[in-house]
């Protein structure tokens, strides 16, 4: 299958045919999602209309640890096996996941100003999804630090895959140490604990902002082929 991907031809192609429909799901998930999240779903009891930021917040810090682990598993691949769509796959992967990890702190802060009293505070999850940002930001700058590619990726690689320890402490932060933050809503042995008026809406945009990372994940590899054969070009007609 890895194989398969390997051809990019046929990432090209396939690529093609889920553009279209990843961005309509983008943008029907975010639309009908955000409509809910402003206009339907009720404020909280305690935050008020304050909870609002959470549409935002929640879908932001869950696409953060998820783009890392797809950061991860690509540089892995790539590392372990020379994948070369894999390594193209991680180095898209980098800003996009750095841009929701950002997003992410931002928002946090918005929510905990009004809620804590301060915008920053040093606690267990905070101080490791800043973490999380600095990993990203290192990836590519490791990356591109080389005046050959193929040390700057091995390099970065094994930079992604250590630093992925960092995501199972940023999810479970919460349960091992006394935080500020509160614990899991949504994934939890007993059940969601948000009313259905406040998840649909809350799921919509996770899923919508999913959809827009595969989209722009595809774009971004998309357009790094496309550069890598104009380079290819280029040098061929240089040389002779």
């Amino acid at each position: 299958m890895l194989n398969y991907f390997a051809n990019p031809r046929r990432f090209m192609k396939l690529t093609g045919y889920l553009l279209p429909w990843m961005a309509g799901l983008t943008i029907l998930m975010i639309g009908v999602g955000g409509y809910l999240a402003l206009f339907n779903s009720p404020p909280d009891y305690q935050q008020g209309e304050t909870v609002r930021i959470m549409y935002v917040h929640v879908p932001s810090a869950w696409m953060a640890m998820f783009c890392y682990t797809t950061l991860a598993i690509s540089a892995a691949v790539g590392l372990i096996w020379k994948h070369p769509v894999a390594d193209l796959a991680a180095r898209a992967t980098a800003p996009v996941g750095a841009c929701f990890t950002f997003l992410a702190l931002l928002t946090g802060a918005l929510w905990g100003k009004p809620m804590w009293g301060t915008w920053w505070v040093w606690d267990a999850r905070l101080t490791s999804v800043l973490i999380l940002f600095f990993l990203y930001l290192g990836y590519m700058a490791l990356n591109s630090a080389f005046d050959d590619p193929g040390r700057g990726a091995k390099a970065s690689a094994i930079l992604a895959i250590v630093g992925f320890v960092n995501v199972p402490i940023i999810k479970s932060s919460v349960d091992w140490w006394n935080t500020l933050h509160q614990p899991a809503s949504i994934i939890r042995m007993d059940g969601p604990t948000i009313h259905g008026d406040m998840l649909w809406p809350l799921l919509l945009m996770i899923g919508g902002f999913s959809t827009y990372f595969g989209w722009v994940l595809m774009l971004r590899m998309r357009a790094e082929l496309i550069a890598g054969r104009a380079r290819a070009r280029r040098q061929l007609q240089a040389e002779r």
